[in-house]
């Protein structure tokens, strides 16, 4: 069973950046130091900000990321006080090499996910993405956390290098015991941006690739399988996460987003400030999400817009949808 997934108004997200450094060079890594900092976040910095946002909501949830966040020797200590604060759902996000024996000083009861990145069914796909191998290293560390009882996840950014093997993974997924499957979309941001749109796929390649082998994966298997809505259809609304919904892109240097695809600019809505955040003043991201074009997010339009197509009259065939929005595809309960 397919649903879109509306955005959460009543729950708090946190995507906490507690470093930037990562023992890799994928290209189409997002992170970017000179905005995001180079520093390495503490046990008192990564309290105070669990704390805060647990304070705020209790229906918070976190994902820690980097960089490569087993990098960071506080990760376990992040983990393990996210816990204790009350946060509905802890997730690591990793690039497999699990860093720190980070398998052995957190517990499967602490996180809900460990969920892991390779971008292609085999080395010859994955490796020349993300690294020599890595494709090696990663599934070694997914059977590894599967063993010890960790539930994981498994995320795949779709581009067009990498499109061809998409259908590859459902031998891979099953091998491998996965829980739950992202399939995620190429954005132009970071070092992605140095090869620019001819990374991003058409709607015509998206669609009539993407949402069949997600139903077939999802049926078979019978794991959740999650990918963003990215191509509204006739008639659907466009809504922009950065005014419904709770989101925060925490990074090193206390910068605070609501949208991803700002990252790499200075236009931060937030910063952290010892224990709060505080509002930025003059022109930031949150001025662009009340402006209303035929595009639909304002922000693709600016940044990535080469998954745009338009008719003789300069009239956008169809919208883009909030990259935040997604597709689920479910049948646990068949």
């Amino acid at each position: 069973m397919k649903q879109t997934v509306d955005f959460k108004k009543n729950a708090t997200n946190i995507f906490f950046h507690i470093l930037t450094q990562c023992n890799l060079k994928c290209r189409h890594c997002y992170i970017n130091p000179d905005q995001h900092g180079t520093k390495t976040l503490g046990e008192e910095e990564i309290y105070h900000w669990l704390k805060f946002f647990s304070d705020k909501n209790k229906e918070a949830n976190v994902i820690f990321l980097g960089g490569e966040p087993t990098l960071n020797p506080n990760l376990a200590y992040g983990v393990k006080k996210a816990g204790e604060l009350g946060y509905s759902s802890v997730t690591i996000d990793t690039n497999g090499y699990l860093f720190n024996d980070i398998l052995n000083k957190i517990k499967p009861s602490e996180v809900d996910f460990i969920s892991f990145s390779l971008d292609g069914a085999s080395p010859e796909t994955n490796d020349p993405i993300r690294g020599k191998g890595v494709f090696d290293t990663c599934t070694k560390g997914i059977k590894n956390a599967v063993d010890k009882g960790f539930t994981t996840s498994l995320i795949y950014t779709v581009s067009s290098e990498n499109i061809h093997e998409l259908e590859n993974m459902y031998d891979l997924v099953k091998d491998l015991g996965i829980s739950r499957f992202f399939i995620q979309v190429i954005g132009i941001r970071g070092s992605a941006d140095e090869k620019g749109s001819s990374l991003q796929l058409t709607k015509e390649l998206w669609e009539n690739t993407v949402p069949d082998i997600a139903d077939k994966i999802a049926r078979d298997h019978k794991i959740i399988v999650t990918y963003p809505k990215v191509f509204l259809n006739e008639g659907e609304k466009f809504e922009c996460a950065g005014l419904v919904a709770d989101n925060y892109f925490l990074f090193p240097n206390n910068r605070v987003y609501k949208c991803p695809l700002c990252e790499d600019y200075p236009i931060h809505s937030y910063e952290f400030k010892k224990d709060h955040l505080e509002k930025n003043s003059g022109i930031t991201e949150s001025s662009l999400f009340d402006l209303d074009i035929p595009e639909g997010c304002v922000l693709n339009k600016i940044i990535q817009p080469g998954n745009l197509s338009y008719d003789k009259n300069k009239k956008p065939f169809y919208k883009i949808a909030c990259c935040m929005l997604k597709e689920e595809i479910s049948y646990l309960d068949d």
